[in-house]
């Protein structure tokens, strides 16, 4: 009984202690942020008929689908068309943030508002990678997933750092960032204004409250009892957010994997082939014909994605297995993105399976990329340390020729100064994040 109890108790210290997986929820935020910004990208042009004004859903249908429903989304509020292009921007600019972590809270707060008004609006848009995305930019506002990979993490390493110096570095953006985000929350949130709608609106308004409760407690009792209940509050909610993200994708596999073993086509292992012959499933029908080619090949393709699918729920008891499938289930997702032209659907998947990579692995990437670009950074420093050099050496060749000794001191204080560089040590690596307005 003691045993158990201990267990119980060391779980439960574990689980509010700290925020478990931080280089997993950084990278799914990484991933779900930078497919919502390249799609939104990509339909630039198309934005109007897509969610807006000259959308064939128009703008009355949506209304009184949502009347029905209960959707979310800030374009209910009028049919304008500035509006909706503020709301688009709204979308980009928040899913720039998010992928960038900066001011993460926040970010995820107007990322998660921009994909459902957005989704809701036209409802009928949207594929499975959509869905996958609708649900993600929810749970990722539990989240604390920029506590690596991040401008929150560099900017609490940096404040850190000066705070050990014994400066004290104000932070003056986050109360302006916050005044203004409670002034146009409570703009849009005004009885009646979003329909039935409640717990978005909600949601928000507790993330603004619980923000500045975070503040004045960061502020008065920095260390004390105040900020420890306030750290296992979002320990708890971040733990358990990340909890629901993996049984979500694990849901996912398992119903995808269960309704195909029920279907003729995937049962006689055919159901692969008539997907690559589809026109519009067919950017390069190349690639579909020499992936039908072979009767074999199908059977295989069918056969394999049916058990991959099936057993990956029950290989996360087995840490090798799991690697083998998740990265079957990548490849598989950045095959379907070339050969069947849904990109989008795929980075949003590859985005829900990288919660599942190792951490081991995810360091080495990291601390890659922290190289490369120090690096590429150090040698863009010296290319322009070189090209002052030579810069300050024909000045120099220049006064001494003229006989003149202006021209001969301007060019001593070109050599001078031709060794300095920006290099501000960007891409250094992981610290502890900022909690951001």
């Amino acid at each position: 009984m003691n045993d158990v109890a201990l267990s119980v108790s060391r779980g439960i210290a574990r689980v509010t202690g700290a925020a478990l997986g931080p280089y997993q929820t950084a990278v799914v935020r990484i991933g779900f942020a930078a497919t919502w910004l390249l799609f939104l990208l990509r339909e630039l042009p198309h934005r109007h008929e897509l969610y807006g004004p000259d959308g064939p859903w128009s703008w009355s249908l949506a209304e009184r689908l949502i009347d029905g429903n209960g959707a979310f989304s800030l374009l209910m509020l009028t049919d304008g068309r500035l509006w909706f292009e503020a709301v688009y921007a709204l979308a980009v600019l928040s899913a720039a943030a998010l992928l960038l972590g900066w001011r993460t809270r926040a970010a995820s707060a107007l990322f998660m508002t921009g994909v459902l008004s957005l989704q809701n609006r036209s409802v009928f848009m949207g594929d499975g990678g959509d869905n996958v995305l609708h649900l993600m930019s929810v749970y990722l506002v539990f989240t604390r997933c920029a506590r690596v990979w991040s401008l929150d993490a560099r900017r609490a390493r940096r404040t850190e750092a000066a705070r050990a110096r014994g400066e004290r570095v104000p932070d003056r953006l986050g109360p302006v960032l916050w005044v203004v985000l409670g002034i146009a929350l409570a703009v849009v949130t005004l009885p009646g204004r979003l329909g039935s709608e409640w717990f978005v609106p909600m949601l928000l308004w507790t993330l603004w409250l619980a923000q500045a409760l975070w503040w004045v407690v960061e502020r008065r009792a920095k260390g004390g009892e105040p900020r420890i209940l306030l750290d296992v509050i979002a320990n708890t909610a971040h733990n358990g957010a990340l909890l629901v993200i993996m049984a979500e994708a694990c849901l996912i596999y398992a119903t995808a994997g269960w309704y195909k073993v029920q279907g003729s086509r995937w049962q006689d292992g055919t159901a692969v082939y008539y997907p690559l012959h589809l026109d519009y499933f067919s950017p390069w029908p190349a690639l579909g014909d020499l992936l039908s080619f072979s009767g074999t090949m199908v059977m295989l393709i069918t056969y394999g994605t049916v058990a991959v699918q099936v057993a990956f729920p029950f290989t996360l008891f087995n840490r090798r297995v799991k690697n083998v499938l998740l990265a079957a289930m990548m490849t598989e997702h950045a095959v379907i993105a070339v050969v069947l032209g849904l990109p989008f659907f795929s980075l949003a998947m590859i985005a829900a399976d990288a919660v599942f990579l190792p951490t081991s692995f995810l360091r080495r990437v990291g601390d890659g990329a922290a190289r490369r670009w120090g690096r590429s950074v150090r040698r863009g420093d010296r290319v322009a340390g070189g090209d002052a050099d030579v810069d300050a050496d024909a000045q120099a060749e220049a006064g001494s020729e003229a006989g003149s000794e202006a021209g001969s001191e301007a060019g001593s204080e070109a050599e001078a100064g031709s060794g300095s560089g920006d290099g501000d040590g960007r891409g250094a690596g992981q610290a502890h994040v900022g909690s951001g307005a």
